[in-house]
């Protein structure tokens, strides 16, 4: 099994079909955290419960809601960033998560490679969304 960073490819096409909408409130975007034994890559579709991590805390199936910050550009670089997202009171073990589209039929936005096992105990779990510019954001279109 493995977790493999990538923006999925059924995104790729989908949002030439105006099938995400990142403004406002007009979708509502999930995150999903999964233990090392999932296999999530460009090729997954959509949410899946698989491997997910257990319920802890505030952390429950299907992960939390991500607040979308308006899209925008970086030079010749269209992004898209989400505010950070914590569980609390959360025992937690994850190796990576998926950023899906719950308005949407759940369809897979991207995948995160933690880069290893990420724990928090009876704490606070935070994901930490990278500096929104062109060479960084978590969502990027070249």
């Amino acid at each position: 099994m493995a977790i493999t960073q990538a923006v999925c490819t059924s995104f790729k096409q989908e949002i030439l079909v105006e099938g995400h909408n990142f403004t406002g409130s007009a979708d509502t975007f999930k995150i999903a955290l999964y233990t090392s034994s999932a296999s999530l890559d460009a090729s997954t579709t959509a949410y899946s419960s698989s491997n997910e991590v257990s319920d802890s805390g505030s952390y429950s199936a299907g992960g939390g809601s991500l607040t979308s910050v308006t899209p925008t550009t970086s030079g010749t670089t269209a992004i898209c960033d989400f505010a950070d997202i914590s569980f609390t009171s959360a025992t937690i073990t994850a190796r990576g998560a998926l950023i899906y589209n719950s308005t949407n039929s759940n369809k897979a936005v991207c995948v995160l490679d933690f880069g290893g096992d990420k724990t928090s105990t009876s704490g606070t779990f935070t994901i930490q969304f990278p500096t929104a510019d062109a060479s960084n954001a978590i969502l990027r279109l070249a």
